[in-house]
């Protein structure tokens, strides 16, 4: 088992540890660390101080995300790599464009935290490993260790697209469907999660899954010549690709890279819009605004009443200055057409900030904005 605490083995000096965001526990990152706060039982953050990516030196890189190492927690030997990244930027309208990230190797955007996840598991070296997930996570997790040697297993909702559940088999996880709803499935891997040995490759508590996500304004950044537009717009489940791109929006300000920082505009679907109401309310958490109940929606992938990060989503969306949209089904059903009929195939949760945008033209006037396109149509079919 490897201790993290200082340094990986091969790599160049690269302090980093866990730590709590709300009470400050900090432990290293070891194979017997705890998966969550043992204080508070709420999801880690990381002690981690990166490096400004010089835009200059990017030409000639590694064709991966890998390329951006100087702001990754991961260094040294050649890392776990399916050449994700590097996903097209096409203009939708005048000021919107799309981030083409259902063309990453699983076909979804949860390939950025995966693979991050994949190597830090193979270099820790655990017994087994386990994740949770509604589909487009436990597939990528599967892909990303089964190209690292290890084996898995994945709990699911039992309502879960068949297509999914088959991509995640096909990478030879075992697959774990729990019955009721995503919260249910997260409490079965959790009880998994706390036996000795086992790592918990969890998209939500694990941080160096946002190191990952993080990827997509680097990207952004990169493609747009050193500079990110005035809204950045993400769905929001669990809020991993939104808290991933806060912290890359920091770095690169942190940095002097940019300017100022784009608004982060995040999107719910209506029918399970818990971070949008607290929002709306005032509410610093979900505590603050009442229990939201889980409710069928079409997309399921940001189906999620109760986000273990809704208090730093909320703080991050506030800071930026950005605020929440909500979608509807009528509204996602529609959007998923226009885009299929742009030649753009996504599925039913991936178009939800498409939708969102069209119905909202008046928070974008006069702004450029890019939304991300997070899963392929094939997935799930249409609507």
């Amino acid at each position: 088992m490897t201790s993290m605490n200082a340094t990986l083995p091969g790599t160049q000096e690269r302090a980093v540890a866990y730590r709590c965001p709300e009470d400050g526990t900090r432990v290293p990152v070891e194979a017997a660390a705890p998966w969550c706060c043992p204080v508070c039982r709420g999801p880690w953050d990381l002690d981690f101080s990166p490096a400004p990516v010089d835009l200059k030196s990017l030409a000639g890189r590694v064709n991966s995300l890998w390329r951006y190492a100087e702001a990754l927690p991961l260094d040294g030997p050649p890392p776990v790599t399916l050449g994700e990244g590097r996903t097209p930027l096409v203009p939708l309208t005048d000021t919107v464009s799309a981030k083409l990230d259902f063309l990453m190797p699983t076909l979804s955007f949860k390939d950025r935290g995966a693979v991050v996840l994949a190597e830090l598991a193979r270099r820790l070296g655990p017994e087994r490993v386990v994740a949770d997930s509604s589909g487009n996570a436990g597939t990528s997790v599967a892909a990303y260790l089964a190209r690292a040697g290890l084996p898995c297993t994945v709990y699911v909702p039992e309502s879960t697209s068949p297509k999914k559940v088959e991509q995640i088999g096909a990478h030879g996880a075992r697959v774990e469907r729990v019955p009721g709803d995503r919260e249910a499935t997260a409490r079965a891997a959790r009880s998994a999660a706390d036996a000795p040995g086992t790592f918990y490759a969890s998209h939500v508590f694990n941080p160096y899954f946002l190191h990952g996500t993080k990827t997509y304004v680097y990207e952004l950044w990169e493609e747009l010549g050193g500079r990110l537009p005035d809204a950045i717009v993400v769905p929001v489940g669990n809020g991993t690709l939104l808290l991933g791109a806060a912290l890359a929006t920091s770095e690169l300000y942190a940095h002097g890279l940019i300017a100022s920082r784009p608004a982060l505009i995040a999107v719910q679907a209506e029918a399970v819009s818990p971070l949008a109401s607290a929002f709306r309310a005032g509410a610093e958490g979900l505590a603050d605004a009442g229990v939201v109940a889980a409710a069928d929606t079409l997309a399921e992938g940001i189906a999620i009443p109760r986000p273990p990060r809704a208090r730093q989503i909320l703080r991050a969306v506030r800071s930026s200055g950005g605020t929440f949209l909500t979608a509807t089904e009528d509204q996602l059903r529609a959007a998923q057409r226009d885009l299929a009929g742009r030649g753009l195939f996504v599925e039913s949760t991936g178009v939800a900030c498409w939708a969102a945008v069209s119905a909202a033209p008046e928070v974008f006037a006069g702004r450029s904005a890019v939304v991300p396109l997070c899963g392929a149509g094939l997935k799930t079919g249409l609507a």
